[in-house]
């Protein structure tokens, strides 16, 4: 038997329930292994083939979903048709979610982590390999981060692909520069003040009262709807894309430090983002 690796074969940018910390937005790197037999290329599997398929296989599955534990407590969930409805209750307050089934993954597992999320994998990936491949190993890990990140769901309902899901989320850096210079410790003022947040577009909440706020929306796939406590978002007066994030983070960081050079690099997931910068 022969083996073959690929590093970093994807990025999983998700959402999931938490039992203790509510929507959390998470980005996993992917690796895998494969093990088998060569065919007749003396290959396991041509890497142009392992992206095709399997980066493919997790796009579709878990990528851009909402990840909820089917064995934690306080969870409800129903289907009808091909719309699925949740509610999740928590410490921290009541979630509810509303989608196209296709928009979430049910893991069956008391707690989404990296070990729950590649056994619910595996099985899914596995009939898309050829005969000769007798293994499929995958190891999710966080990007190492030298500074502070964030972690935050949001939906983007004009998008044409998956980001339109309105819980989907990210684990992201965070890079400030003042005149040039980086400022760590604002970075971890910002960061801290998101962590775990949903970062939501003010036109689409449809109901505010008790507490909660109640967004909704209808794209692409379908109708969206998803309900949460207030004090677990964050508003935006623009769609939630990374680009408009960093010109908020500038304006923020702005009235904060007026008059100076200030730079907001801000990262959606791994090694992608966009940049804003005061006027030269």
């Amino acid at each position: 038997m022969s083996c073959l690796f690929v590093e970093q074969l994807t990025v999983i940018d998700c959402a999931y329930l938490d039992s203790q910390r509510g929507l959390v937005g998470q980005s996993w790197i992917v690796d895998l292994e494969l093990e088998g037999a060569l065919d007749q290329q003396s290959m396991v599997l041509d890497f142009g083939e392992v992206k095709k398929r399997l980066k493919r296989g997790i796009d579709r599955s878990v990528d851009h979903s909402l990840l909820v534990p089917q064995q934690a407590a306080g969870l409800s969930v129903a289907r009808t048709g091909e719309e699925l409805a949740l509610t999740f209750e928590t410490p921290l307050g009541r979630y509810e979610h509303r989608s196209p089934a296709t928009a979430v993954s049910l893991v069956d597992a008391p707690g989404i982590d990296a070990a729950s999320v590649t056994a619910y994998l595996v099985p899914r990936l596995q009939p898309l390999l050829p005969a000769n491949v007798s293994a499929l190993r995958l190891h999710l890990r966080e990007e190492r981060i030298d500074g502070a990140s964030y972690r935050y769901v949001h939906g983007l309902k004009k998008h044409q692909g998956a980001c339109q899901r309105i819980a989907h989320g990210h684990r992201s850096r965070l890079e400030l520069r003042v005149d040039g210079i980086r400022n760590r410790a604002l970075e971890e003022v910002f960061a801290r003040a998101w962590q775990d947040i949903y970062l939501g577009t003010q036109a689409d909440i449809v109901e505010w009262s008790n507490g909660y706020l109640r967004f909704r929306y209808t794209a692409q796939e379908g109708r969206y709807e998803l309900a949460l406590p207030e004090n677990r978002c964050d508003l935006l007066d623009s769609d939630t894309t990374v680009e408009c994030i960093a010109a908020q983070l500038l304006e923020r960081l702005s009235g904060e430090l007026p008059q100076r050079r200030l730079e907001v690099r801000a990262y959606e997931g791994v090694m992608k983002g966009a940049i804003a910068r005061t006027p030269p």
